[in-house]
């Protein structure tokens, strides 16, 4: 794998925006095949409804094992990851920082990832198992522990296992190797340039069609239970009508969003999404059996990680029943299909940490969140239908699952209140997961480009996902719903193995190569002119300024790398020297189907140090920046100054790096 482009090192030239940036393929057959669809569903209902009743219980029936085994193995592929010498790489260059704070990467992923789900099943989920549980008697004690165990199975650390294979793919190859940032890259060690051609097309127009139906489905649910908390506040009836009217509504709000772009909009709105989810969670705590819920989590949790190994497995062979299909099966579909369009989103807003750092964040921290609100709210439900006797919620959850939270919310204090901040915020749960939906299908249509495209595609995207989810509803509501979530997950779930297979021998590359280089024995290369100690020292304290640095590296950097990559050159090797104009300067070396050498000295600006700070003002400041001629490899910059050294000690120090590369080559071969 090439880990440099040939104009590597240089900043790229300013170029007018054009009006259209898309992969044409990828764009016009997702757009068509989506079409295709919402008419079939919109003009055919009649056919449409048992079509996709027959499709489900052919993928229940048929791939369900598939499903079962290959969530398993996400679980244990990113723990590997985490937890072994593979942890410790980075998520883009050796120097790169998170572009984002952890409350603001935390609350983006976790709104783009589950809320409006959380919403909708919070209260339903575990009162539905309560009440009809796979196996056992209902209503019982039993039933109630079978229920969150349930529950916590289907929101656990499963859920984000299959987010986090995408993300880290998309993140590793687009973010470290500078390959788009498009599902089709984590193929790229099996398949090479052949990502660019047919096979990549189809990975990518899986990956929209997947999207698209697996927000669509999100967004039927939340339209749904938008609807009966209207009905419930405001008496506006409830039906396909005003379903649709709702999606078009909050559809408009959503493409606002994404107009606004990834800083000012969606990340806002995650923000405020948290903090209203906080809130709510919060009141239930307090309005709830407190001591009960708390009790109830640590129990939770217990029985959800001694247990977890069993359920993963656990396909009731031996007892066969429909309850499978609509709740686990229904789930592991559902959160593949949405791989493609959270993970890609995770992976656009997490460069810069480390694979451990990754997982651990993505895995654990929105778990933990959700095992508290699934605890919360579900077991305080449960607490009223068991020991209050308060039988009518569990009825009114079986007559109509989308009006469970607000039926909860009539037998906790301030319901009117309550019941109006949970819709709202499954309405700002339902324009993140649109608007984020939207930027994530954009960027696989329009190539993986890291920069943003045009306005008018994104909003074209928001339009489509509002679209899919009206012509979902109209051909049979929840059922269509859930069987087009399963069924367009099947083909991405086996996109998912390659793309875990590809990235796992990209790291397995990227460690030997660190490896090698910290074990290399490398020729020992004496000073050409040593330092006095005085001399040194005025070294160590000096700092120097841009000027300063870009003149170093003109006048002595130069002339040096000049000399190595000419007598390259001589040996027969494809060696050259490049120049950037913020005033790097590098040597490449290519080496055909093996991995290049890069070798870049470039000026880099600090801030001074705290103590020459004291008391300045902000342009004074800025004044006292400093620079330093810092060395840069293909995979990131090093860390260490050059300002000052000799022409031989920098080639002395250029041919320690090619030397480690090709003892680095060799251990490959």
């Amino acid at each position: 794998m090439s880990e440099k482009p040939e104009n590597a090192g240089a900043p790229p030239a300013a170029e007018k925006r054009p009006w259209i940036q898309w992969n044409p393929p990828v764009f016009i057959i997702s757009a068509a095949l989506v079409l295709i669809f919402v008419l079939f569903a919109a003009l055919a209902t009649e056919i449409a409804e048992p079509l996709f009743k027959g499709m489900q219980s052919w993928v229940i029936e048929s791939a369900g094992w598939f499903y079962v085994l290959s969530v398993a193995g996400f679980v244990v592929f990113v723990a590997v990851l985490a937890f072994t010498s593979l942890g410790r790489i980075k998520l883009g260059p050796e120097h790169s920082q998170p572009d984002y704070s952890y409350a603001s990467w935390l609350a983006m992923l976790f709104s783009a990832g589950m809320g409006i789900g959380l919403m909708f099943f919070g209260v339903a989920e575990p009162v539905m198992h309560f009440v009809t549980p796979p196996v056992g008697d209902p209503q019982g004690i039993e039933a109630a522990r079978q229920a969150m165990r349930i529950t916590f199975f289907h929101w656990g650390i499963h859920a984000w296992a299959i987010y986090a294979v995408v993300a880290l793919s998309l993140a590793y190859f687009a973010f470290r190797h500078d390959l788009p940032l498009s599902i089709r890259s984590a193929l790229y060690p099996l398949i090479g340039e052949r990502i660019y051609g047919p096979i990549g097309h189809a990975v990518d127009i899986f990956a929209v069609v997947g999207t698209l139906f697996g927000v669509a489905t999100s967004l039927g649910f939340g339209v749904i239970q938008i609807n009966s908390g209207l009905n419930y506040l405001f008496d506006i009836p409830v039906g396909i009508t005003t379903q649709v009217v709702l999606i078009v509504v909050i559809t408009a709000i959503a493409t606002l969003s994404v107009v606004l772009g990834l800083d000012s909009g969606i990340r806002r709105l995650s923000e405020l999404n948290m903090i209203l989810a906080v809130a709510l969670l919060a009141f239930v705590l307090i309005a709830g059996p407190t001591v009960f819920l708390l009790q109830t989590l640590v129990q939770n949790t217990g029985m959800y990680l001694s247990s977890l190994f069993e359920m993963t497995f656990n396909l009731y062979a031996y007892e066969p029943n429909d309850w499978i299909g609509g709740w686990t099966l229904f789930y592991w579909g559902w959160w593949i299909a949405w791989a493609p369009f959270v993970g890609l989103f995770i992976a656009r807003v997490s460069r810069g940490r480390t694979i451990r750092e990754f997982v651990l964040g993505v895995l654990f921290v929105p778990t933990g969140f959700t095992f508290m609100w699934m605890t919360f709210f579900g077991d305080t439900a449960i607490h009223m239908i068991l020991m209050q006797g308060i039988t009518e919620l569990a009825d009114a959850v079986a007559a109509d699952t989308s009006v469970a939270l607000f039926k909860f919310f009539e037998y906790l204090p301030l319901s009117s209140v309550t019941a109006v901040l949970a819709t709202l915020l499954i309405v700002t749960f339902f324009v993140t997961s649109s608007d984020s939906g939207s930027l994530v299908v954009d960027m696989l249509t329009s190539g993986g480009g890291q920069t943003e495209s045009p306005v008018w595609q994104r909003i074209f995207w928001a339009a489509v996902e509002g679209v899919v989810a009206a012509a979902l509803l109209i051909a049979g509501g929840l059922a269509a719903l859930q069987t087009a979530t399963i069924a367009s997950a099947l083909p991405f779930t086996v996109v998912m193995i390659l793309m875990a297979w590809g990235l796992m021998r990209a790291l397995r590359i990227d460690d030997i190569k660190h490896l090698s280089l910290r074990e290399a024995r490398v020729t020992p290369v004496g000073p050409a002119a040593p330092l006095s100690w005085r001399q040194r020292l005025q070294n160590l304290i000096h700092q120097p300024t841009r000027e300063e640095t870009v003149r170093f590296i003109q006048d002595v950097v130069r002339p040096a790398l000049s000399d190595v990559a000419e007598e390259l050159r001589r040996m027969q090797l494809d060696a050259s020297l490049g120049e950037g104009e913020d005033g790097r300067v590098w040597v490449e070396v290519r080496h055909g189907e093996e991995i290049d050498f890069y070798y870049c000295v470039r000026p880099r600006t600090y801030e001074a140090p705290s103590f020459v700070l004291r008391d300045t003002t902000e342009e004074r400041a800025e004044a006292l920046e400093y620079c330093r001629a810092e060395v840069h490899l293909s995979e990131g910059g090093q860390d260490y100054d050059v300002m000052g050294w000799s022409a031989s000690d920098l080639i002395g120090d250029v041919l320690d790096h090619y030397e480690r590369h090709m003892h680095f080559l060799q251990t490959l071969r």
